[in-house]
């Protein structure tokens, strides 16, 4: 095996590799299986690279085979081989996801445009401060899982910065310390979180030789200096604890521990120690098969030397916070010189492997969120147990989106990373850069490009708000169903702007939000004492003003109008006849209404009753039992026959579709239409009948009959229409 590492390297070291050379030498069963796409990969690649050269002077193509060759040694697949070594094909601008996709499969296609993606992500990372470099590299290393739909993504891209790392000598001074911060920040802990622990210690061990580069090589000096030393004492040692467990009849597995300069050095700073005062630079671990076993070993060791007070730790007795299981401790051994040994059953050592050791919180030691990490711990569990039956990554995919899908990842055109709730808009964005900012939104620009603000963001989405010093929030930013505001802390801080406002702004715009409302549900004239019989509001002006403060909201607003709301009418009442009974076998598609037993009933077309909205039984002649608004003219005008009228309520288990009419007025214009269907079929909504008529002067009026099932769906459509561009109102009809 040492042969065929030393011929690879010698292949990798060279000025021109040769892809037959290259695939003999790596010797890998997954590559000579696959001999025929990697080689098309190649070539493809070979074409586009062209004399194309990295940052450190190399072709790209070579490049790429490196970071190829490092893949292999992680075990990745085929087509993560391929995509490697095309990972920078979609910079030609001759190149396109649609071709990659027709030469080479869409699997491939799109772990390419991911590899494109992430290189995004992770250089934004100019115009970060000192102070901010800890917060910000945390949330870059969530964006690039959240934005990966395949984690093989993310163990591509850590190869490919293994190899810029191996090379970073080449590089210009100035990019190296920051290629070096980028590593250790981000790339070093997603190797870390991924269990990839080879490639962590790498990653490690060369960003710490650029950015501390004395303390390195003081360290690597003083490992140098006793390699042979040590090697030969710990040798001694196992040889010792062999012997003594043999002799005890238990049966183990007794290795040194080796210890790299990086996980050195960060020792020594947290114990306050030199080099020679560790007690973990000489290591061993011991492994055995039970719990009993492991406290028997330790026995073991305390009878062949001396342990030192205060260095001894049963973490099986108590686990870690993330279940790390092992017993370490510390002891003066043979020439008196520290030892540190840890033992463990092999179930816990082959936990530890998965990634819930004590890498994640022993080893990194900044704080964290714990909700996170118990995510990555999943994540990791996935990677570790394989792939699907078929030999697919789907389960661990699939893993990706369960575990981020709660967060979105967005970041600044200066490259600062934010992090939002899932679904949030441009405005709960700005609001979360600076409540000023969010104050004055006008608009925003995602990835170049103007959206809506009622935009849902994307991981990996940059961000950039518009702004206008004299504009101001909008009431309709909280209305929840016109979709403007997903976080409840950005709602906090658009009703504390409008409380700050003076009372007579609060009642003007209160006012209008009220007389808007009224109007849309066709409740001109309504009696707005109804409102205050039911609020703590002595005036009319109170109660606007409050409104307009945000203190009473829209949706209450629009539940106390429904309760009250009239229709004009449009046709007169049944006389009284016979009860007519219900079939048994009734259509699906009736409503069920409590307090009228077996009897059959129908929707009043006069009032057109809505679920939720207050009702009254009347019985007709032949029909039934008519079901009225509780408000509903015709009904008022029966105060004196009352023996034919009968409480009834709603089912509200049961969904119904029920009729309503809206009539809206706009400026005409070409897309108008489909917008406003647009907005009936996202919401479910079946159009039963539309009329237009377009006037002289270039207006439009709609009516649009449709089937609602329910009171609060209709408010959301209404308010959704009001808000397309070019119209004027919208008004439900009776």
């Amino acid at each position: 095996m040492v042969k065929v590492e030393d011929r690879l390297n010698e292949i990798l070291t060279s000025d021109s590799i040769d892809i037959h050379q290259w695939l003999a030498a790596v010797d890998d069963k997954t590559i000579s299986d696959n001999y025929a796409p990697i080689k098309q990969a190649w070539e493809f690649a070979s074409k586009v690279y062209g004399e194309k050269k990295t940052i450190a002077g190399d072709s790209i193509l070579h490049h790429a085979i490196c970071v190829a060759s490092i893949l292999i040694k992680i075990n990745l697949d085929s087509e993560s081989i391929c995509a490697a070594l095309m990972h920078a094909v979609l910079d030609d601008e001759n190149v396109t996801s649609e071709q990659l996709s027709e030469l080479f499969g869409s699997g491939l296609a799109q772990l390419v445009e991911g590899l494109n993606k992430a290189e995004e992500v992770t250089s934004l990372r100019s115009n970060v401060t000192e102070s901010e470099i800890v917060s910000q590299s945390e949330k870059l290393r969530r964006m690039v899982f959240a934005t990966a739909n395949d984690v093989r993504v993310v163990l591509i891209k850590v190869a490919e910065q293994l190899q810029v790392m191996r090379v970073l000598e080449k590089i210009e001074p100035e990019q190296r310390i920051e290629i070096a911060k980028e590593t250790r920040d981000i790339y070093a802990p997603i190797a870390n979180l991924l269990g990839v622990w080879q490639i962590k210690w790498e990653l490690e061990d060369l960003a710490f030789r650029h950015l501390e580069n004395k303390s390195y090589k003081k360290i690597a000096k003083s490992l140098a200096e006793r390699r042979v030393d040590r090697e030969s004492y710990i040798e001694k040692v196992t040889d010792i604890v062999k012997k003594e467990l043999d002799s005890a009849g238990i049966r183990a597995d007794v290795k040194g521990r080796p210890k790299h300069i990086y996980s050195i050095w960060k020792k020594m700073q947290k114990k306050h120690k030199s080099f020679d005062e560790l007690f973990d630079v000489r290591a061993i671990r011991v492994m055995v098969d039970t719990v009993a076993q492991c406290y028997a070993v330790l026995g073991a060791v305390h009878g062949l030397w001396r342990h030192i007070p205060k260095e001894f730790d049963d973490y099986i007795a108590t686990p870690k916070g993330n279940n790390y299981q092992s017993l370490h401790t510390a002891v003066i051994g043979p020439e008196g010189k520290n030892l540190e040994i840890q033992i463990r059953t092999y179930e816990m050592h082959e936990n530890s492997e998965l990634g819930v050791a004590a890498h994640w919180r022993y080893k990194e030691g900044s704080s964290f969120n714990a909700g996170f990490q118990q995510k990555v711990n999943l994540l990791r569990q996935y990677i570790e147990s394989g792939q699907d039956e078929d030999g697919s990554s789907d389960s661990v995919n699939e893993a990706i989106d369960d575990v981020f899908d709660d967060r979105v990842y967005v970041i600044t055109p200066k490259g600062k990373v934010f992090d939002l709730c899932k679904d949030a808009t441009p405005i709960d964005f700005a609001y979360m850069v600076h409540t000023e900012i969010g104050h004055k939104c006008i608009g925003a620009k995602v990835n170049g490009k103007i959206v809506p603000l009622t935009y849902n963001l994307q991981s990996g989405d940059t961000v950039e708000i518009l702004t206008k010093s004299n504009a101001s929030p909008s009431r309709d930013w909280l209305v929840s169903s016109l979709g403007f505001v997903k976080s409840s802390k950005t709602k906090s801080k658009i009703r504390a702007w409008f409380k700050h406002q003076n009372l007579d702004e609060n009642i003007t715009s209160g006012k209008a939000l009220y007389e808007r409302e009224v109007h849309r549900l066709g409740m001109d004239g309504f009696d707005i004492q109804k409102l205050l019989d039911k609020s703590q509001c002595q005036t009319p002006e109170e109660y606007f003003a409050a409104l307009g403060r945000g203190e009473i909201s829209n949706e209450q607003l629009l539940t106390r109008l429904q309760e009250n709301l009239k229709l004009s009418s449009t046709d007169t009442h049944e006389e009284y006849a016979n009860i007519v009974r219900k079939p048994k076998g009734r259509d699906s598609g009736d409503v069920e209404i409590y307090g009228v037993g077996n009897l059959m009933t129908y929707m009043a077309n006069c009032c057109k009753p809505v679920p939720e909205e207050p009702i009254v039984g009347f019985i007709s002649k032949n029909r039934g039992v008519g079901v009225h608004r509780q408000d509903c003219p015709n009904i008022q005008n029966l105060s004196e026959d009352d023996e034919r009228l009968i409480e009834i309520s709603w089912n509200t288990h049961t969904k119904g579709n029920y009729s309503a009419s809206l009539k809206i007025e706009a400026y005409d214009r070409p897309g108008l239409f489909n917008e406003i269907s647009h907005i009936f079929s996202l919401e479910k909504v079946n159009i039963t009948a539309i009329n237009t008529n377009t006037t002289s002067d270039k207006m439009v009026l709609m009516s649009f009959s449709v089937q609602i099932t329910d009171v609060a769906k209709l408010s959301r459509v209404i308010n959704k229409i009001a808000s397309v561009p070019s119209v004027i109102d919208v008004v439900r009809m009776g």
